[in-house]
């Protein structure tokens, strides 16, 4: 008899709760970690279940230096919740369970199942053995079993999606650990892309982010070096989806048919994230990235010259081992040339079984820190100044939900922008839903966000704001005891602050 045939024989239903950290494909991961549980027959605990759910899922993330601290910290606090809880289950997967394979149950013996990067799609059944077995599942698939996209999938937005373009990484950047954890670059084949952004429009999706580890390489592994300027354009032909993002690429593969494909494909939004991860390059060379200081400037020189209005966000790491003052200098003297509209920025911290953690001249904490603050009082100008430029301007944003932590108390909704940015707009007379399209003028600029303060200019009701309205009904008519909760988030995780927890390792 299976799990979900006993759960409904004596009337339990086993929730779950998925703890994830770093980068947007563990986020994306964990939707399908979601999808399979529920397919299972289990449900989601309620928001802020902290530990109290019958199986908790760790998506971890390896590419931070306290990244195994941090997880048993975790695991540390949830043993005596487990033993207070009979049939409780810990499952362990990501980045750092393919790592550390072989020391997360010595370190953590009550830690029932651990599954690594490739084979999410075992967990159920990893579970079910180790409860009948009663002892812990270690199994790590060293290659990808099944493409992520195959599997079932609970999305946290209605109106917004991550599609998957590639897995896996060919570069060898000395800071980075991915490569080894996430294997060798792997493309879909573009009719299974465009049929899944096909489906998902269908299901009332407007906008769709593609994801890849080095999303713009796509292409490389099917023998095709434009097939992503040709994905983007394809994008454009699918009736109903409103906005194409995609994230993130590197500056070596970032060819002038790109630049076309997005300045020629009206629903391809002009924002590009483009990490620079130093301005100097000795560094770069260091780092072993292909691309130096000229090339990433003109890069985004042509992008401004054929998209005028674009957002470009990026990725920097100070204080990598060997960085000098003039290095650092370089690095600012890029930020002040590029002008991005945000940054993640990150001290550089060992990641360990990388070769940059073996380096000599390792920069004292303090220099680190200093550079690090210099470097975002900077960018915090230059974000200021840059959303100061758009006061004034009519927007189209799509209202979003989750994403305006005041909005209750300033009686405000929030929504995105077409190049990303995040507006609060006052909130009209109609109804209002997420995924449905306003059209408001700023009137303010703040570093990190911009205000709409006059009435509404136009409502737009869409079919993604229907989809949330149909969830968000089915969802509150659920039966007691079953505990799906509602999406916290309107659009998948909103690209840059200027200073976050993500992974920088693009």
């Amino acid at each position: 008899m299976s799990s979900i045939d006993r759960s409904r024989e004596v009337g339990v239903t086993r929730s779950y709760e998925i703890r994830t950290y770093g980068c947007q494909m563990n986020v994306h991961d964990s939707e399908r970690l979601a999808g399979l549980l529920e397919d299972a027959g289990y449900v989601r605990a309620p928001e802020g279940a902290d530990g109290d759910a019958d199986v908790v899922v760790f998506n971890t993330c390896a590419v931070r230096e306290n990244a195994d601290n941090r997880l048993y910290g975790n695991l540390g606090r949830l043993a005596p919740k487990k033993t207070q809880r009979p049939g409780m289950q810990i499952a362990v997967g990501g980045c750092l369970a393919q790592k550390d394979r072989d020391t997360i149950v010595k370190k953590a013996p009550w830690v029932d199942v651990v599954f690594g990067t490739h084979n999410i799609g075992k967990l159920p059944v990893l579970l079910e053995r180790a409860r009948v077995q009663e002892e812990a599942q270690v199994e790590i698939a060293e290659s990808l079993e099944a493409f992520p996209s195959t599997l079932p999938t609970r999305r946290e937005s209605a109106y917004a999606a991550w599609v998957s373009i590639s897995v896996g990484c060919n570069n060898t950047c000395t800071f980075c650990i991915v490569p080894a954890l996430r294997g060798k670059e792997k493309d879909r084949r573009p009719g299974d892309i465009l049929a899944e952004v096909e489906t998902l429009v269908g299901e009332g999706v407007s906008e769709i982010t593609l994801l890849g580890q080095n999303v713009n390489a796509y292409g490389s592994d099917i023998g095709d070096r434009e097939a992503f300027g040709k994905l983007l354009r394809a994008c454009g032909t699918i009736d109903g989806l409103e906005r194409v993002r995609f994230t993130s690429p590197h500056p070596r593969d970032f060819t002038d048919d790109v630049i076309a494909a997005m300045a020629e494909t009206p629903n391809v939004m002009p924002q590009l994230h483009m990490p620079l991860q130093s301005g100097s390059d000795t560094v770069l060379k260091a780092m072993r990235r292909s691309y130096r200081q000229e090339r990433y400037l003109g890069i985004i020189e042509k992008v401004r010259a054929a998209i005028p209005h674009a957002a470009i966000t990026t990725d920097i790491i100070v204080g990598f081992p060997g960085e000098t003052e003039e290095d650092f200098e370089q690095t600012l003297h890029v930020v002040r040339e590029a002008r991005f509209a945000q940054a993640f920025t990150f001290q550089y911290s060992k990641r360990p079984g990388t070769p940059a953690a073996e380096m000599d001249d390792q920069i004292p904490k303090e220099v680190v820190q200093a550079r690090y603050e210099r470097l975002v009082a900077l960018q915090e100008e230059i974000s200021w100044e840059e959303n100061k430029k758009q006061v004034g301007r009519t927007l189209e944003l799509m209202v979003a939900e989750g994403e305006g932590r005041k909005d209750g108390a300033t009686h405000r909704l929030s929504g995105r922008a077409p190049d990303n940015r995040l507006v609060h707009f006052t909130k009209p007379d109609q109804d209002v839903r997420p995924g449905d399209v306003v059209t408001v003028e700023v009137t303010y600029a703040a570093p990190h966000h911009l205000l709409a303060e006059g009435p509404v200019l136009g409502v737009r009701r869409t079919r993604a704001g229907d989809a949330w309205e149909k969830r968000t009904t089915e969802a509150a008519a659920k039966p007691a005891g079953v505990m799906l909760g509602l999406p916290k988030i309107g659009v998948p995780e909103p690209l840059p602050v200027a200073a976050t927890s993500g992974c920088g390792c693009d």
